[in-house]
């Protein structure tokens, strides 16, 4: 996940939730947008 920049995160997160890909793959997406300190709009929205 390192090597991926924070709009290319940002854009597969979006593309995954949208898909409804494995929740295992989405979470570990969430994990490292909230160590980066990365809000997609759907979850600012929900807090």
């Amino acid at each position: 996940m390192h090597s991926l920049s924070d709009k290319l995160l940002l854009s597969s997160y979006k593309k995954a939730t949208q898909l409804k890909l494995n929740d295992d793959f989405i979470a570990l997406m969430e994990k490292e947008m909230k160590r980066r300190a990365i809000q997609s709009q759907k979850k600012a929205k929900q807090e």
